[in-house]
């Protein structure tokens, strides 16, 4: 019981979470605060100049009717025998509407002048009704391009928000999170709020302004017929309201599935090559089919609410339109209402059920809009755990003295501990090789360096300094790194080397490119440094990309300089040159070195041995061959496969 109550509470939460959003990124707009006013203010001016017009249509029909009554009526004084004009005048002075005082003479008069001013009157109202609908033409013109050009501005800052934000989000928000999440909420999330904004936002609006104004012309037109239109109100908003209560859950479930479809088509694009190697395109097939059917689905479930909801509105609106007829025709036929005012009142009519239908398309843009706004600040007010302290100061220049005091660690801070009370320190200029099997803690003592993650308990120190006690940036920018899955970016390989240091000189770039020994194979293209590597560097091979990523890392000339398994994807005369290379570099630095072959670590300053997230054995090759049984397994196993393959 407890349960069920808790579930619709946690909705309603939600739906008053993300109208809250919807208001924040509109209170975006408040960057742009006299742009932003510009649509608002022709909006006013285009309603105006619609309002205007069922007056002047009026102006038209009364100047043509009462111009053809009055020629009808002096065309029958005419034949009226002069005897009898004395005893008909009250009753033609009655039913013309005129006062009972006029003598027939007088009469005459004003007949003519009505027959006289009929074409001038109409002329005059004509240009009118032309001057409003230019007027409305234009500034529904500048309306429309100003929103647009406000909402796209929105989107932009939108964008660049929810981007920044995912830069500066900690790897245990990614870990948790799939890329096709984060894609779908910077790209349909944030244009449906854009179209809000842009479109039905100044829908809204406009519908208020224009509802308000009807009203007022119509109780001051014929209040009769105007309290007749007001039961329509109340009953059709009551009806929005329900549905937007019910509808605004159901677009937060639309974006979801969407966003469950675009993950899987961005991992199957990222993994094609893994798809066809292993022939899995039908099963992939089948779980693209399957996700996109839930999407459609759950459309379909929105599309169903809506299409009942219109037939019920147009209902609403016929039998407004019903009880105003009657009451209209009854008005006419007691001479209470000219066919001019009746027309008046028409046209106004359907600017009162024009903001009322208009509303079920707001109120459909609203809910997507209101989803979608409440996913984009799920993620911009989603909290880091990597943030810099409030009194975080600048890293000086390191000289490279890295301690490492009882450190633990734990994924998402709960389940086992992947490293345990993990001790060592290196001093400047040391190479320190991390040596064990998979999962035994490796990566993630060098993820821990630049503070991809803090530890669980324990501190890190760099120079004595704690790393949560200094900025970021500042940490970062003095550790180069080398990553086992190397990641290159769409653009030029020169690019790519200076990724880091955007403003290196091309004799930097070549140097870093020749240390890497990458230098030979990049001048094998016929661009040179200036060839394109394409996404993810995929026409690289993986040696090349790896060649490339070290020397990217080169550039930097950190102090600290980390390499996790850097040489694992090039052969052994490229990895010997490399290493060569990389043990020349390295001195002077503080390096650690991730490597699966042992050979590679053999000459490190010191080797640390993990095994299940402890350090088990901590020295050099030799001493650890003699103190160390499981570095020495490690060592005889791998001397004996590459003995083996060599005899081969």
């Amino acid at each position: 019981m407890q349960a069920s109550m808790s579930r619709p509470m946690s909705r309603r939460g939600e739906r008053g979470a993300n109208r809250g959003s919807l208001g924040r990124a509109i209170r975006y707009l408040m960057n742009y605060r006299r742009q932003a006013a510009l649509p608002y203010l022709f909006l006013i001016i285009a309603t105006l100049s619609q309002l205007a017009v069922p007056r002047m249509v009026r102006n038209v029909i009364d100047a043509v009717t009462e111009g053809y009554v009055a020629d009808q009526v002096l065309q029958a004084l005419d034949k009226i025998p002069a005897a009898f004009i004395g005893q008909a005048l009250p009753q033609i002075l009655e039913a013309t509407g005129r006062d009972s005082s006029l003598t027939l003479e007088q009469l005459k008069v004003q007949l003519e002048a009505d027959v006289s001013n009929a074409p001038q009157a109409l002329t005059t109202a004509i240009l009118a009704i032309i001057l409003f609908a230019l007027l409305r033409g234009v500034f529904a013109f500048l309306q429309a391009y100003w929103a647009e050009k406000n909402s796209q501005a929105v989107a932009y800052d939108l964008r660049n928000d929810l981007y920044a934000k995912i830069q500066r989000l900690s790897f245990s928000y990614h870990d948790k999170n799939q890329t096709g999440q984060l894609m779908i909420r910077a790209t349909d999330d944030v244009e449906k709020v854009r179209l809000f904004i842009g479109q039905g936002l100044l829908q809204l609006v406009g519908a208020l302004i224009l509802l308000t104004g009807t009203l007022i012309i119509l109780f001051a037109t014929n209040t009769k017929l105007a309290f007749t239109t007001l039961p329509i109100l109340p009953v059709a908003m009551i009806l929005f309201m329900i549905f937007g209560a019910l509808s605004q859950p159901l677009f937060a479930k639309v974006q979801q599935k969407l966003s469950a479809l675009n993950t899987i088509l961005q991992e199957n694009l990222a993994g094609i090559k893994v798809i066809k190697a292993f022939t899995r395109e039908k099963e992939q097939q089948t779980r693209f089919r399957v996700a996109a059917d839930d999407s459609m689905s759950q459309a379909i479930t929105v599309a169903r609410l809506f299409t009942f909801l219109f037939p019920v509105v147009f209902l609403v609106a016929n039998l407004g339109q019903a009880a105003i007829l009657n009451v209209g025709g009854q008005e006419i036929i007691a001479g209470a209402l000219s066919l001019g005012e009746w027309q008046e009142f028409s046209l106004y009519l359907i600017y009162l059920f024009l903001p009322i239908a208009q509303f079920g398309f707001i109120i459909t843009q609203m809910g997507q809009a209101s989803a979608s706004a409440g996913r984009i600040f799920e993620i911009i007010d989603a909290k880091s755990d990597i943030t810099d302290k409030a009194d975080a100061i600048k890293m000086p220049a390191v000289k490279g003295q890295v301690k490492f005091e009882n450190v633990t660690f734990r994924y998402f801070g709960g389940g086992e501990p992947v490293l345990s009370n993990v001790t060592f320190d290196a001093n400047p200029g040391e190479t320190i090789a991390l040596l064990g099997a998979t999962g035994s803690g490796k990566t993630t003592i060098i993820n821990l360096l630049p503070r991809f993650y803090d530890p669980t308990e324990g501190s890190i120190t760099i120079d004595g300094r704690e790393l949560r006690d200094v900025t970021l940036d500042s940490l970062r920018s003095q550790i180069g790194i080398v990553l086992q899955e190397t990641t290159l970016f769409s653009g030029s390989i020169r690019e790519n080397i200076a990724f880091g240091r955007s403003d290196a000189s091309d004799e930097e770039v070549i140097a870093a490119a020749k240390a890497a020994q990458a230098h030979d194979f990049i001048m094998t293209f016929p661009e040179g440094y200036n060839a394109h590597v394409g996404e993810r560097g995929q026409t690289l091979s993986g040696g090349q990309k790896q060649r490339v990523a070290i020397a990217r890392a080169l550039l930097l000339d950190p102090r600290i300089l980390i390499l996790d398994d850097s040489t694992s994807a090039v052969d052994l005369n490229t990895e010997a040159s490399i290493q060569k290379a990389l043990d020349v570099l390295m001195k002077g630095r503080t390096s650690f070195v991730i490597a699966q072959r042992i050979s590679t670590v053999m000459s490190a300053d010191k080797i640390i041995v993990l095994d299940k997230g402890r350090v088990v054995a901590e020295g050099r090759h030799k001493e650890l061959m003699e103190e160390s049984a499981i570095y020495a397994e490690i060592y005889n196993s791998q001397i004996l496969v590459n003995e083996h393959e060599h005899n081969k």
